[in-house]
């Protein structure tokens, strides 16, 4: 596995997202009320580790969509 600084999964959380929006806008719309954006404090440590959850967090739930459409259709 290539180690990752947090520009990098800055900009995979970036290029993810930008997917998201523009190819599943109905999955976009439901990434305000993901947990994984909603912080639990007033001041939130964010460092690579909580990046590299979110980008894990992101990918799961378009995998998830993507299987879940693919079994509707």
């Amino acid at each position: 596995m290539v180690k990752k600084d947090l520009r990098n999964v800055i900009a995979e959380i970036e290029k993810l997202t930008t997917n998201i929006e523009t190819n599943y806008p109905e999955l976009y719309r439901s990434l305000d009320e993901n947990p994984m954006t909603i912080p639990a404090e007033n001041h939130p440590h964010v460092d690579k580790e909580a990046m590299l959850a979110y980008l894990e967090s992101l990918k799961q739930l378009l995998k998830h969509h993507l299987e879940t459409h693919k079994k509707n259709n």
